[in-house]
């Protein structure tokens, strides 16, 4: 039978758990039993002993009954309530009382959604903190920067692992937000003018409204949407898609990233003593996390766009050519970004940093690097900024000829050679060792880290420690 790879090989227990069939029936029912006691403290005639009847069955979930149910009913919502009602006959005549469907459905679906970012956002802090212990150790390690990937200017480890850190936070900034401001759809009824709830309390509005705020706050929240048609609004879905996909396009930047440093030899991913990279190639060490990040990002950059289809596309009150698509997207976005954040964990927790090859790299282009500072200081000994610099870039073009055939930097060496160039080789290289060609990276990471820290420490208690890796 076919399972999905989401749930056997990348995505945590903890965030699996959140869209089993277990979970939402069991949520179901909190919602009805949230409706019920809101609607006997507002006058409605259901007894204590139905209510307790409700709650003490709420774990009590035969899967094979709500299928059987499903398939002769064909509506999901309607088998929960009588799946619900065969195990409580004494409160099966109240549930669902005033409901419709999505009352229940699309508030279970928000409390998932709303479990399932709190998820998101440990797993995200928990990066977070890995990748500022990752920059801490590394802030002062000088190494080639790189723009359209050919060398540039010098810039630290640290202040790069910075760049993927400083992302982070914006999305942690953003699911803060959707969490802060969470709410419920409440109860609204058929097209969400709650009139099957103003006729149960023979047209006091009053009552209609105190159901809404006490049902939400039983389950857990303070505030619902005012105004609705059937269902919440779908462009919320968006906004939740939106940041899981977000967190995707910077994980992949970070993974690709680290798979041309690994390619450059700078760092390796963690490889294990029996681990295999390749399996006709015995010798080889894949960064096969990275990409493996690189391949459910783009699966969940891809799923943004049906949300936003979705959205756009909801007929006046309501239409239910959201509800298929609504089962697979959602629920495997959350999968596919909570298994991208424990691998993102795991490779800069356990990442090797091959300092000797980074400095390696960096002295090899150090002499292109240093032109500038020569002309400058060859201008100070009275030479001429404009020929000085027409005599360097032809030095410069024929060396790097020499470099892309194998040979050695010899930049240095051919410009001492130079008549006009008023510097000797040993002078020109106490040039380069004196000037730092870095900027202030190491100060900026030092300020930021300081920043990041800060987070850290105000958000300690949500931080979820990362799971291993299944395969």
């Amino acid at each position: 039978m076919y399972s999905n790879p989401l749930e056997k090989r990348y995505a945590s227990r903890q965030m699996t758990e959140i869209f089993t069939d277990e979970y939402k029936y069991r949520i179901w029912r909190r919602c009805w039993i949230a409706l019920a006691e809101s609607e006997k403290e507002l006058g409605i005639h259901i007894s204590s002993e139905q209510i307790k009847e409700m709650k003490d069955n709420i774990d009590n979930i035969d899967l094979s009954v709500m299928e059987k149910f499903e398939k002769e009913l064909r509506h999901d919502l309607m088998a929960g309530v009588h799946c619900f009602a065969e195990k409580c006959p004494l409160a099966a005549p109240i549930i669902h009382l005033g409901a419709t469907s999505c009352d229940i459905t699309d508030n279970s679906e928000l409390i998932q959604i709303y479990n399932a970012l709190k998820i998101i956002r440990g797993r995200l802090l928990a990066v977070i903190k890995d990748l500022y212990s990752f920059a801490n150790r590394h802030k002062k390690i000088v190494c080639l920067g790189y723009t359209h990937f050919q060398p540039a200017q010098p810039t630290t480890i640290g202040k790069r692992a910075c760049i993927w850190l400083s992302d982070l936070i914006l999305h942690l900034e953003e699911i803060n937000r959707l969490i802060d401001g969470f709410r419920l759809k409440g109860v609204k009824g058929a097209t969400g003018t709650q009139d099957s709830y103003l006729k149960l309390f023979n047209g006091d509005r009053k009552k209609v409204s105190e159901l809404d705020k006490n049902f939400c706050k039983k389950l857990g929240f303070d505030d619902s949407y005012s105004i609705v048609g059937q269902t919440y609004p779908r462009i919320f879905d968006c906004k939740v898609l939106d940041v899981l996909k977000n967190i995707c396009i910077s994980a992949h930047k970070f993974a690709s990233d680290f798979r041309l440093m690994q390619h450059l030899k700078m760092m390796d991913e963690p490889f294990e003593k029996k681990q295999i990279g390749s399996s006709a190639m015995a010798y080889k060490k894949n960064p096969m996390r990275s990409e493996r990040i690189c391949s459910l990002a783009r699966f969940v950059m891809a799923q943004s766009i049906a949300a936003d289809n979705t959205a756009s596309q909801q007929w006046f009150e309501r239409t239910l050519d959201d509800s298929a698509g609504r089962r697979i997207y959602i629920s495997q976005s959350f999968m596919a970004v909570d298994a991208i954040l424990i691998i993102f964990s795991n490779i800069i927790s356990g990442a090797i940093v091959h300092e000797e090859v980074i400095k390696s790299l960096l002295n090899n282009e150090l002499p292109f690097m240093s032109t500038e500072t020569i002309i400058m200081e060859s201008v100070k000994k009275g030479g001429n900024r404009q020929k000085l610099h027409e005599i360097i870039r032809k030095h410069s073009v024929l060396i790097a000829e020499k470099v892309k055939q194998g040979k050695k930097n010899k930049l240095l060496e051919a410009l001492a050679k130079d008549p006009e160039i008023p510097f000797k080789l040993e002078e020109l290289e106490e040039i380069i060792n004196k000037t730092a060609f870095h900027g202030i990276s190491i100060e900026q990471t030092i300020d930021f880290l300081k920043y990041v820290k800060k987070i850290i420490n105000d958000n300690r208690d949500k931080i979820i420690d990362p799971c291993d890796l299944k395969v």
